[in-house]
């Protein structure tokens, strides 16, 4: 497991590398599926024939997933090659298993940038504005929102006299506004899928860990914990192409002569 998540320093991990360059690629490969057609003219051309319409955004959307997915376990599998190369000690089922589930994971988290610049290629006719767009949005994830966070969070930071209560509803705040963005979404089912140790993903009081024995947790209490996480980024992902879905079928699409 470490091999996802530990680094000598010279390159960051390769969970690090999904979580950076991921949402790049996803809006690589969607950013032009609609506007390039349109501006080539070849658009009108496809629906002039006996095609139903929303077959060609649920194409573009399958024909990225399948990338997508394609060079993940290909990458996840090299991973782990390299990795039995180089100490000889094959992965156990479970830790295989996590692997697999953090592929899954990932494959669906890039879908979300993908689905994104698909809307974004629907709803503008130049490609160069939906790749701005994408990636205007990728930098607010990124940079700009924890910098906003921040902000807020050192505005509502209680005094080192505070209650433990004051304290813990302080780190709630800190959890929540963390849990807005995609990126974050992503980053904590991370945690709890490649590193076994790990228990909660948000704060806990003292009652919660009065009695708690430390110790790994198995897999399937692991995806437990990353449920709701989940499910914030899968309903992303597909409210990105219900919008996209909704907007191309409603567009009018006319020949460019």
């Amino acid at each position: 497991m470490n091999l996802f998540t530990k680094s000598n320093g010279t390159l960051p991990p390769f969970f690090g590398f999904v979580g950076f360059l991921g949402p790049l690629f996803g809006i690589s490969l969607g950013f032009d599926a609609i506007s390039s057609e349109q501006q080539r003219g070849t658009l009108s051309r496809i629906m002039a024939q006996p095609v139903p319409r929303d077959s060609i955004l649920n194409a573009k959307f399958l024909a990225g997933i399948i990338v997508i997915s394609v060079m993940f376990f290909t990458l996840s599998f090299l991973v782990l090659g390299s990795g039995l190369i180089a100490i000889g000690i094959p992965p156990t089922a479970e830790e295989f298993m996590r692997i697999m589930v953090y592929t899954v994971l990932s494959i669906v988290y890039v879908s979300f940038w993908l689905n994104l610049a698909i809307l974004f290629s629907v709803r503008f006719k130049q490609s160069a504005t939906s790749a701005l767009l994408g990636i205007a949005v990728w930098l607010f994830c990124t940079i700009f929102y924890p910098l906003i966070a921040n902000m807020i969070i050192k505005a509502y930071e209680p005094s080192k006299f505070a209650s433990p209560k004051a304290i813990y509803f302080y780190e709630k705040l800190k959890f929540y506004l963390g849990q807005i963005m995609p990126n974050e979404l992503f980053d904590g089912i991370t945690s709890a899928i490649l590193v076994p140790s790990v228990r909660s993903l948000g704060p806990l009081s003292m009652e919660q860990l009065q009695g708690a024995i430390p110790s790994s947790l198995p897999l399937g209490q692991s995806i437990m914990l990353v449920w709701p996480q989940f499910t914030g980024l899968l309903a992303l992902t597909l409210l990105c192409f219900l919008l996209s879905y909704l907007v191309f079928m409603k567009r009018e699409i006319r020949s460019r002569g």
